[in-house]
């Protein structure tokens, strides 16, 4: 297998041209993506998506401040579902929080599937789709730029482009999310992808949306002027973390850092194992499910159970602090 890799090698941007049928003849409206979006786990118990469990975890967030919900992401465990089973966590989503927002994570590697699923969506009441880069196949950035265009294309919703190149083993270059901005459909990224510069340009240029990807980016992604977060450690302290987004969206900088700096012990613990398992852990702990996984994943140790337990804890007992 070659070393070479599209994480370091530039590949000139071609010209798009669509080559699938494209969704319509004119783009739906930009939505505002400002604000805390929780990236929801999928509870199962018994090797089955818990149903009950999803629906109260749903309502619980919904009382909170945030923007919405981005379901069947990476953090909901997407790849280990069944369209069936996404479809169903989706429907069980809307019913327990009809008033919040939606998106929806699609991912896949064949473009002809990937854009028909998208095709499926027409009508759906979701304020986006989520598109990370195909995965295993690592594409030249001229590669993946017409992917996410071809796509663009045909999804009737609007896009919000997924740069988490430590999954998909692609990430997109400054270059090339630029191109992308320029299609009406993509209107913002999740940024996960570890280069403070290239997020920095793409706030200055002021095209796409950029919401925080990565947990502890959220500070410094919004004090640059990010909108937001897509926040799996939002599933706990989301009070907190949604008042340090409109914190930093005020300018109010020091009273950001006065509800920020406590949770980072917490935001370290929650990634301390592949994510959702300690996100999961905890929720497991509190109560709210089943500390359950679908292989290959596998569930958080137990000594950072506890440990996670008791940040959260003790955060709840000083929510000013």
């Amino acid at each position: 297998m070659s070393s070479s890799s599209s994480l370091s090698s530039p590949t000139p941007v071609r010209a798009h041209t669509p080559s699938l049928q494209s969704a319509s003849t004119s783009a739906p409206a930009t939505p505002d993506l400002s604000g805390l979006w929780v990236p929801l786990v999928t509870p199962f118990r018994e090797g089955a998506v818990d149903h009950a469990a999803l629906g109260a975890l749903v309502r619980r967030l919904a009382a909170e401040p945030i923007a919405g919900f981005v379901v069947c992401g990476s953090t909901g465990e997407a790849a280990a579902l069944s369209d069936a089973e996404q479809g169903a966590v989706l429907a069980t989503v809307a019913r327990a929080a009809p008033g919040l927002r939606r998106v929806l994570g699609v991912c896949g590697h064949h473009l002809a599937d990937t854009a028909s699923r998208l095709h499926s969506l027409r009508g759906a009441d979701l304020a986006g789709v989520l598109l990370p880069a195909p995965l295993y196949i690592r594409p030249s950035q001229a590669g993946l730029v017409d992917w996410f265009l071809q796509l663009a294309d045909a999804s009737p919703l609007p896009v919000i482009v997924y740069d988490i190149p430590y999954r998909t083993g692609s990430t997109l270059s400054r270059d090339s999310l630029l191109a992308l901005a320029a299609h009406p459909r993509i209107v913002g990224i999740k940024d996960c992808g570890g280069d403070f510069g290239k997020t920095r340009a793409l706030i200055a240029d002021g095209r796409l949306q950029v919401l925080a990807g990565e947990d502890a980016q959220i500070f410094p992604t919004v004090a640059e002027g990010g909108c937001g977060a897509i926040a799996a450690c939002a599933h706990v302290q989301t009070t907190r973390l949604a008042g340090v987004i409109a914190l930093l969206r005020e300018g109010r900088l020091p009273e950001a850092r006065a509800l920020w700096q406590p949770l980072l012990p917490l935001i370290e613990g929650l990634f301390e194992e592949p994510n959702p398992a300690p996100v999961k852990a905890l929720l497991s702990a509190r109560g709210e499910m089943a500390d359950e996984l679908r292989t290959p994943m596998t569930t958080a140790g137990v000594a950072l159970k506890a440990r996670l337990l008791a940040l959260d804890q003790a955060l709840s007992a000083c929510p000013g602090a």
